[in-house]
């Protein structure tokens, strides 16, 4: 089993912990429809800078 040889102090710990802070994600909006998606993402409707890449297809 693992043991540490010292104590780790404060600021070395919180230098290790120093990346593991939740970030927003990026969202865009479509300059066409003004949809919200992820970055480098297609929207829900099927387009991609404005254009439209994906026919989207109807869940009736």
């Amino acid at each position: 089993m693992a043991v540490q040889k010292s104590k780790v102090s404060r600021s070395r710990r919180g230098q290790r912990r120093s990346h593991d802070a939740l970030t927003a994600k990026a969202l865009s909006q479509d300059p066409i429809t003004g949809e919200v998606h992820l970055r480098h993402h297609v929207t829900p409707g099927g387009f991609f800078k404005g254009r439209q890449i994906v026919n989207a297809v109807d869940e009736d």
